[in-house]
């Protein structure tokens, strides 16, 4: 078993955290400063030091580095692990070299299901970053943990479809860039359970399409990435060319865009961590309670240890996961997917927790970025599916094969 990285996996490592260095770090601060500065505080994508950034890191070559195939830098899941890995420290990175959801899973859409038509006018400016878009899913009215309840309607009409429906919690929705929307909703509400589903493209200037607020998120409202809105659907007319794939497809679509979207999100995870650490690490050497530092202390070391040993664990899993979606298909990763998605928001919130706990009452304050990554890893527990449904959904699949096991032994001593 090998753990060395690839010549080409260490290049773009070496290359992407010099470039976090030397870029992206410094204008943390200054990104903050520009926005605040903007007319629609929601189109953060339109901060000047953001486009210096994404300048610099198209001519380094780190642009795409999520998409294999044709239309992205051409990395498995296994060599693209550790540069999520790193792009997760800055919540400005991912954005920065093009990596950021929902994007990401809305080109891998498109790459995948979409007509040249589609690519053309949706997938190229996105791939090249001239707009954002979005992915509506989740509804107000019904548990979308369980995707066949999506209640909104797409009808046919002649040469149109009619969308009528609502929609919350749809990530970048709030920025004026975010220039197009992909819609599930309900086709046949009469076929079988997993294939009332479509997907279809809404321009966001389509009449009829409201956007009604933004949401917070533990009193966040993620304006530094383009918010998460709720919408409302009025008799929204699309060209039956916006669809996607075929009707009836809108859930297996739905299921491929998902499992590489939530292995990101690990993988962005566990750079997070990381930089918790460093920060606990760093706060428990500079103060002093009771007369010694925090990091003699005894409760503050078993912190520090345990972290390291939780994220080393996790990580190792997170790289299984990626290398079974290289070798043996999204399907054959299934279980462990739904793993990483169980384990990762815990493990990190865990971490960011005894991060906050260290810095005291500044650990909650906006002078760190602990309290907001909080909240964000906080919602991943709810993200791309509950914790519940994953481990609902493991635990069918654990009794099974524990069930084949005995079966085979079964029958293996009835033949001796």
């Amino acid at each position: 078993m090998d753990f060395a990285l690839d010549p080409r996996t260490e290049g773009l490592r070496d290359n992407l955290l010099d470039f976090m260095d030397s870029h992206v770090h410094p204008a943390e601060q200054v990104f903050h400063e520009q926005l605040g500065q903007l007319d629609d505080r929601w189109a953060w994508d339109s901060v000047p030091v953001l486009a210096e950034l994404r300048a610099a890191a198209r001519k380094r070559g780190l642009w795409n580095l999520f998409l294999p195939g044709e239309h992205g830098a051409g990395l498995t899941n296994l060599q693209y692990a550790p540069l999520a890995e790193i792009t997760g420290r800055s919540h400005l990175a991912p954005a920065a070299v093009n990596c950021a959801a929902p994007d990401t899973g809305n080109m891998e859409v498109l790459a995948m299901f979409g007509t040249a038509q589609q690519r053309e006018r949706w997938l190229e400016p996105l791939l090249d970053g001239e707009i954002r878009s979005s992915f509506a899913m989740t509804e107000p009215d019904v548990a979308s943990s369980d995707a066949t309840n999506i209640a909104t309607r797409i009808e046919r009409d002649g040469d149109h479809y009619v969308i009528n429906g609502r929609k919350w919690w749809i990530t970048g929705a709030m920025n004026p860039n975010a220039r197009i929307l992909i819609v599930m909703g309900k086709t046949d509400p009469h076929a079988e359970r997993h294939r009332q589903q479509s997907m279809v493209l809404v321009p966001r200037d389509t009449p009829g399409l409201e956007i009604t607020r933004g949401m917070e998120v533990f009193g966040y409202d993620d304006h530094d990435h383009g918010g998460h809105a709720e919408l409302a659907f009025h008799d929204v007319r699309v060209p039956v060319e916006n669809l996607i794939g075929a009707e009836g497809e809108g859930f297996a679509i739905a299921q491929a865009r998902l499992g590489p979207g939530r292995i990101h999100h690990c993988m962005r995870s566990i750079g997070l961590a990381e930089r918790a650490i460093e920060l606990m690490c760093a706060r428990a050497e500079q103060r002093v309670a009771f007369g010694r530092p925090l990091a003699e202390q005894g409760v503050i070391r078993e912190w520090i240890a345990e972290s390291r040993v939780r994220i080393e664990q996790l990580r190792l899993l997170v790289l299984k996961t990626a290398w079974l979606m290289d070798t043996v298909g999204n399907k054959g990763a299934h279980t462990e997917i739904q793993a990483i998605k169980i384990a990762t928001p815990a493990t990190v919130q865990w971490i960011l927790d005894k991060a906050i706990q260290v810095h005291g009452a500044a650990g909650l304050s906006q002078d760190f970025p602990l309290a907001r990554a909080y909240a964000g890893i906080r919602t991943l527990r709810f993200a791309d599916g509950p914790d519940e449904v994953h481990r609902n959904a493991l635990a069918r699949h654990e009794l099974r094969r524990q069930a084949a096991a005995r079966r085979r032994n079964d029958s293996g001593r009835g033949t001796a």
